[in-house]
């Protein structure tokens, strides 16, 4: 078992709530049990299609994911959900939250617009420290996720690290840092014991 603890002190500290979860299949059935006749955002994540999150919430939200509907459109429509769902691709130890993203519709609606935002974040994810948790979301989350979307990218390539390319189908164009909830979005973070996602 994961030892949560002391990431969970520190989230927790900065204002962040927290839950533990064994398996990424009670987070997604906690996820299902408390929202209900919500509109629910995704943002691109493994994790989430992993656990067949917009199959479940469809059964009784209005979900938008720009994965499983027309891109342009599911991405601005998710923008203005009551409830937006993202992972993370690094989470310190220290308590921040790192994610890179090409379209920047995933790190846009973690920092506004919605009633709630939850972050499900697999063990695999966990740094020692911010910087640790920055060298992780770009050298092998960003790597990967190019990889997986087909790019010629030197790092989906190499599959080794980040080389801050210029290329035109970088699809790491910005990193955000939350260093806690953005004020007026109740945030939670769904810890789990498995790895998921990239």
């Amino acid at each position: 078992m994961t030892d949560f603890s002391t990431v969970q002190k520190n989230l927790t500290a900065r204002g962040f709530a927290v839950r533990i979860f064994a398996t990424g299949a009670q987070a997604a059935a906690y996820l299902d049990s408390v929202i209900d006749g919500k509109s629910v955002g995704f943002g691109g994540s493994a994790t989430l299609d992993a656990l067949g999150l917009y199959e479940a919430l469809g059964k009784h939200n209005t979900v938008i994911w720009h994965w499983k509907q027309e891109a342009g459109p599911a991405r601005r429509a998710a923008m203005q959900t009551d409830i937006y769902l993202s992972s993370a691709n690094a989470l310190a130890e220290t308590g921040e939250i790192v994610n890179i993203d090409g379209a920047g519709n995933r790190v846009a609606a973690t920092l506004f617009g919605h009633e709630k935002v939850y972050f499900v974040i697999g063990r695999n994810k966990l740094a020692a420290t911010y910087d640790e948790a920055v060298r992780r979301a770009r050298n092998v989350a960003a790597p990967q996720r190019a990889r997986q979307l087909g790019k010629k990218t030197p790092c989906a390539v190499k599959l080794d690290r980040c080389y801050d390319c210029k290329s035109p189908e970088r699809v790491c164009r910005a990193l955000v840092t939350l260093w806690g909830p953005m004020m007026g979005m109740e945030t939670e973070v769904l810890l789990v014991d498995e790895d998921l996602g990239l």
